[in-house]
Formats: structure tokens, sequence, C-alpha cells
């Protein structure tokens, strides 16, 4: 993903950090200045990381800390405290309601991704029972409306333009209210891509807005814009009430800072992130989740909204049991690879749970994991049901395994790695056993289920000798929301 370059940088500082013998100001200074390092690298404007630093260091005041404070602990959660601070404005977006009619109008740059970027945006809500429709008010770009016309008609979504009419504004005006009157309760207006030189254009982004009257603008910034991303946010926020952010192409490998600097000028919360060309490549952005990923600790909550989204709502109650009673077999590992493979692009899906991620998710590797993932599959298909039921490994003979190699056309190697592949994951699983797991929608409840003791045969050794043993882990707990602690149980995968 577009940032793990700069997660990588971070939590490598972080790293070095907890290996120094005494926390001194110098250890300090290091770290922070590696950080800042690497923000800048990654084109995040230079006045948000001096005041960054800034913040860090009068929060982690080596001098007033009282002895025996754990400092490493007080660091690292100060980086990601700011982390956040850095992406989150403070203040919500518009949020849209089902059956009251929402206008929602699309601004950005020239190939930032505005027309694909409206397709998902109305899929999305489509699949969560709204009724969507796409307006094309960009008569500058050549194609623009066969474009959005391709891809409304794929996703099924009513949509509205014209070849004829040159006029954008009257386009909008009669789409928007053509929608109204068929009861669509979000109608999406796709306008021209512009930069902050054309002053034409912003003025025909100003008539659009005010014929239309939107009930939020969204601004789409292509990730690999860089420094300029700030002042081209700001422009665009001068010229219409820009609400929220969506962020697109953060699959490449632009460096991809510059959002960050987009959420400071537009001082509007980024709501989505695409990552990829396809319809459903597209994830709903939360701030801490997010940064707790990017700093490797993995996204618990996001991985839990995916089992209750993709597993059929029959099967939820019986994995969720067989999750928190460690049991695992080969027929659940088959199950849990078919719901990986419905929940996306399992880049996404993997980046949330580290412990699965090292071994089958090799960086820039999707594609082949996701192959290596349905030969697995293919040989699990080869097998008997008592050996699919089976959690005694030794059930697996040298004579089976060459059976079940023939009858997937696989080499007898294949088979091994993935048996391997089981045995890694069932002890991962079997560290679960007796956590309470919770429903939707009562995330809150994960900490107050844990308890230090479980989390911390949970947690690797390393990152538990990190955050300052049971003590650190104690008082970890105790001041982090549940939240950032949802977060952080997302990348305690076990031992590697």
């Amino acid at each position: 993903m577009v940032l793990a370059q700069l997660g990588g940088s971070i939590s490598r500082a972080l790293a070095q950090m907890s290996n120094a013998t005494v926390i001194d100001e110098k250890v300090l200074n290091d770290c922070l200045n590696e950080i800042s390092r690497a923000l800048l690298q990654a084109d995040v404007q230079f006045k948000m990381v001096r005041d960054m630093q800034a913040n860090i260091k009068r929060i982690v005041n080596l001098e007033a800390l009282a002895a025996g404070t754990n400092k490493r602990r007080i660091m690292q959660q100060a980086v990601f405290t700011e982390l956040c601070n850095m992406l989150d404005p403070g203040k919500p977006s518009f949020t849209p309601k089902k059956g009251k009619p929402s206008v929602v109008m699309f601004v950005g740059l020239q190939g930032s991704g505005k027309t694909t970027t409206c397709t998902k945006y109305a899929y999305y809500h489509q699949r969560k029972g709204f009724k969507p429709a796409l307006v094309c008010a960009d008569t500058f770009r050549a194609g623009a409306f066969d474009q959005l016309k391709q891809n409304a008609t794929k996703a099924k979504i009513p949509f509205y333009g014209s070849y004829m009419e040159s006029d954008p504004v009257k386009i909008a005006v009669e789409g928007v209210e053509r929608f109204k009157k068929e009861n669509c309760d979000l109608i999406i207006v796709d306008t021209s891509g512009r930069h902050k030189q054309e002053a034409a254009l912003f003025e025909e982004m100003r008539q659009v807005s005010e014929a239309t009257k939107p009930d939020l603008v969204i601004f789409v910034m292509d990730s690999s814009i860089g420094q300029a991303a700030f002042d081209q946010a700001q422009a665009f926020k001068q010229s219409v009430s820009v609400g929220a952010v969506i962020i697109t192409k953060m699959d490449g490998h632009a460096k991809g800072g510059g959002a960050l600097s987009a959420v400071a000028a537009t001082k509007s919360p980024v709501i989505f992130i695409g990552t990829g060309e396809h319809i459903d490549e597209f994830e709903v952005f939360d701030v801490k989740p997010f940064v707790s990923r990017l700093l490797g600790m993995g996204d618990w909550s996001g991985f839990m909204d995916k089992i209750h989204e993709v597993v059929p709502t029959d099967q939820q109650p019986e994995l969720l049991q067989k999750l928190s009673e460690g049991s695992f077999t080969l027929r659940l590992m088959y199950e849990q690879f078919q719901n990986i493979l419905k929940m996306g692009p399992i880049g996404q899906v993997f980046s949330m749970l580290p412990g699965f991620s090292a071994e089958l998710m090799p960086k820039g590797h999707e594609k082949e994991s996701q192959a290596k993932i349905k030969r697995y599959m293919t040989m699990m298909d080869s097998m008997t049901e008592a050996e699919l039921d089976s959690t005694n490994p030794k059930l697996m003979t040298e004579s089976r395994i060459i059976r079940i190699a023939r009858g997937s056309g696989r080499p007898v190697r294949d088979v091994m790695d993935m048996l391997e592949e089981y045995k890694r994951l069932a002890k991962i699983w079997g560290k679960m056993k007796g956590l309470k797991i919770p429903k939707k929608g009562e995330m809150s409840a994960l900490s107050r289920n844990m308890n230090v003791q479980h989390m911390s045969k949970v947690l690797p050794p390393q990152m538990l000798k990190q955050i300052g043993g049971m003590g650190g882990l104690q008082s970890l707990m105790k001041q982090m929301g549940s939240k950032e602690m949802s977060g952080m149980f997302g990348g305690m995968g076990g031992e590697r």
C-alpha cells in the first residue's frame, strides 16, 4: 500500500528507541528526527512536520516525567496521537440519510479519478440500501459522459447527462430535479476537473454549486500529487465549501504524504480511500485504525466489520464461537480463505491482520498470494471429511499427503507448504482461546472483555517488551480507549 513505506520507517524509528538502554534527550531527538525525515520524504508539508515534532517534545518532556515512568510507551502513544491529529480535523462530515434526498458534488484536479470515484461512492451506498443516481456535469472533457455512462450501467445505477447541452449548470440542475422526482435519496454530481490556475473553470464550479445547493462537496485527490497538495486543496476550499476528502490511487507507488497535507488545507476529514481500479476497491477511512495499520499494529475492528459484512449471518455465531474456543481445523481454514477472497482486495484484508500477512502476503505480491490461497483450497478439495475436521496434525501421514498431491495435481512440496501454513494459523488461533468476541456494533465491549493475562499470552514477546512488560500493558489498557485498543489488537498475531 502507498503509505506502507512511511509506516515502516516510523515503526523502525520507534523500534530503535525501544532497544536503547536509557531513554534520554539524544535518543528522543534521534527518534523524532528519523520520523520527521520519513514524513518529509513522503511529501508531507514541512510546517505540519515541524508542528508535530514540537507537540511530541511537549508531551514527552523527559525532565518533567516522574522516575519509573515508561518513557517508551509515552513516546509511542504521542506519535500515534499526533499522526491521528494530522489526519483528523476534529469535525465529522455530512452523512447522507436514507429516504431523504441529498445532493453530493465532486470536485478535484484533472486526472484525479473523480468520475470513477463518483461511481464507487454511489455503489458503496447502493449496497447500504440507498437509492443513488449520477449526474454528469462535466462538459469540458471529451468522453466524460461516456465514461460515467459505462461505469453507471455496469453498477446498475441511474445516470443523467447530455451530448448536446454544453452548459454544465443547466445539466446539473435538470439532473438533480429529475432524480428528486424519482425519489433518489443520493444524487451525485460529477464536475469538470481543473487546477487552481483555471479561473474560468473555478467560476463554473461555483455556479454549479450555487445552482444545485449540494449538502456535501467532496474534494477528490490523487495520492501521488506530492507537495502541491496543500496549495491545490486550499484553492478548492476557497472556491466552494469542501466538506470532505476522498484520496484515490492508494494502491500505487506514490509517496502519498500529500494526502495528510490536503486534510490540513481543507480542514475536512478524509471519508474514503480508493485502493484500486475496481468498483469495490473503496475503503471507509477511519483515522485511528488507519494509523494503527500504518504503524503495523493492524486493525482488529476493521477485520471484525469485514467478517460481519462477508460471513453469512447464520454462520457468524458458529465462527466466533470457534474463534473463542481456539479449535482450528483445515475445514475452518478453507472457510476463512473463502471469506477472505470475498472480502475484496486481499492486501487490505491481510493488513488488518499482520499475523497472516508476513507469510501469505509479501509486499507487492497480492495476485500471487491470491493464487496461493486458491491452490491451497484446491488441495483441500482432495481431502476426506475426516482430514478436514481433524485437529490432530499426526493424521496427515506421508501416504495421505501423496494422495492429496495426486488428487489436486500439485507437487507434494505444495501440500507440505499448505500444512505448514495450517499449523502456523492454528497456533495463532489457539492463542485466541477464551476471548469473548463482541457482536456487530459492540466493538467497545472488546476492551472490557480482555484481561491483562490473556493479552500478554496473545502479544508477541517482542511487542510486550516494547510496551514495558505486564505493567506497561496494564497502564496501556487503562489509558487507551476501546477503539485504539481494538486497532492495536489486530496486530497481535502471535509469534512469528
